[in-house]
């Protein structure tokens, strides 16, 4: 039994990638999707929209001070973002505290990954790294 599909329109279903990690009590969440409506595949341009969630889930105050990206296409080829805070906010989270953001990357190929830190200041002047584990950027239907 063979199903004609002739004259049938599938959308496409929507592909969310998540991360999360856990660094000196920081929990950082990403929740990346697809932006179809913000890219021009005919241009070679295709966006993603990722959202962050930082808990502070210590004791102590902690400030995020600084971001640090490292994003890689599907051709292998790797930019490096780095800069003051997030969203131009640089975020003070008392314990039980969060911060969340959405932001867009666009990229030159369908498919590929970002990862990164964020540096953060706490309660008595020291400063330390947050990790950003690695989150996958697909448009649907692509494999990687």
């Amino acid at each position: 039994m063979w199903l004609d599909t002739r004259g049938c329109s599938f959308a496409r279903v929507p592909v969310t990638t998540t991360s999360e990690a856990l660094t000196r009590d920081v929990r950082v969440s990403v929740r990346a999707r697809y932006s179809e409506q913000n890219s021009d595949p005919n241009a070679r341009q295709w966006v993603f929209l990722y959202t962050v969630t930082i808990k502070n889930e210590g004791s102590t105050r902690v400030q995020l001070l600084t971001r640090h990206w490292i994003i890689t296409d599907a051709n292998g080829e790797v930019e490096e973002v780095k800069g003051p805070g997030v969203v131009g906010k640089q975020p003070t989270l008392e314990p039980g505290q969060s911060f969340e953001y959405t932001s867009a990357c666009p990229l030159k190929t369908p498919f590929g990954s970002m990862h990164g830190s964020y540096q953060m200041l706490g309660t008595h002047g020291q400063t330390f790294s947050v990790q950003v584990a690695g989150f996958a950027l697909r448009v649907p239907g692509t494999m990687q």
